[in-house]
């Protein structure tokens, strides 16, 4: 039911309250310039509110009247008071920042995966839906200012770490552990669904555990502000260092795939390890059982 929801929601809903929004503003032939990926005046500026709408209505507010008005429950479970948060948030940036780093790699072997001949057909398609994805993500990325960047910062990185988090963590793993009472498989099983509605297959295994790393942070905490935290700085920090190498401050290309030196690799592997036992640690005192939910 939830992914059903979720299916109608962010698919058909979303994007068609965001076309009709977009068309009372935008000029041009708006589907075939989405084709063409050709950067044009107002473009982008259609693409943020089509994909905020979609997000917004897809992803957050239909999510939560199925949550208040179907089932009946409150959205307190979801953010329960606790202590020491900011220490814990601080942790959580630092696995942000080095998270990537360690599984670079990992990133660029998906990225240039090849298979066998039995399923090129599944080859084709893939890169097909990667390209133009990829084009897609590319005017959504073409941020040369300050008001582009704020903009990015809320349609790619807020908005979808409130909505998929909530979609993901709060509703999907949540009743997946209720069913099964095995921890691991929810979580697992939540992030292949998070990382298979994307629809990248090339970038599927570093969404996978990324997806994972938002499970494991909810099931420690029982908060969901905290993977809505670590998803918010993964996005952002991506969206920022697009913008800084876009106005060539930096010559750090976030985009191109490339696995960073195994010399940085290696530290970073030890050092994710190391915080994500601290933030368990932390989690394993008395009133951090983890196991809120709705």
């Amino acid at each position: 039911m939830i992914t059903l929801i979720i299916i109608i929601g962010f698919i058909f809903v979303g994007p068609v309250l965001g076309v009709l929004l977009t068309m009372s503003f935008y000029s041009g032939d708006l589907v075939q310039d989405i084709e063409s990926a050709t950067p044009k005046a107002g473009l982008v500026t259609a693409l943020f509110v089509m994909q905020s709408t979609a997000t917004l209505v897809g992803l957050i507010l239909i999510p939560l009247i199925y949550i208040t008005k179907v089932e009946h429950k409150s959205l307190r479970p979801l953010f329960p008071a606790q202590e020491n948060l900011g220490s814990i948030l601080i942790v959580v940036a630092a696995i942000g920042l080095i998270f990537p780093v360690a599984m670079s790699p990992l990133a660029e072997w998906n990225m240039n995966l090849t298979f066998p001949d039995f399923m090129s057909g599944f080859e084709d398609w893939a890169k097909l839906e990667e390209e133009r994805l990829a084009k897609l993500t590319g005017l959504l990325t073409n941020i040369d200012s300050v008001g582009k960047l704020f903009a990015a910062l809320l349609v790619i990185g807020l908005l979808p770490a409130i909505g998929e988090e909530l979609v993901f963590r709060g509703m999907i793993q949540q009743e997946l552990w209720r069913g099964s009472h095995k921890i691991h498989f929810a979580i697992w099983t939540s992030a292949f669904i998070f990382s298979a509605i994307h629809m990248q297959f090339y970038g599927f295994i570093p969404r996978l555990l990324l997806g994972a790393l938002f499970g494991y942070l909810y099931y420690w905490s029982g908060n969901l502000l905290i993977p809505i935290f670590s998803h918010f700085f993964n996005n952002g920090f991506a969206v920022v260092m697009v913008y800084l190498h876009r106005t060539s401050v930096t010559s750090i290309d976030v985009e191109n795939g490339e696995a960073v030196p195994l010399k940085y690799v290696l530290p970073c592997i030890v050092l994710t390890i190391a915080l994500l036992y601290y933030a368990r640690k932390h989690y394993l005192t008395p009133g951090y059982s983890g196991k809120t939910s709705l």
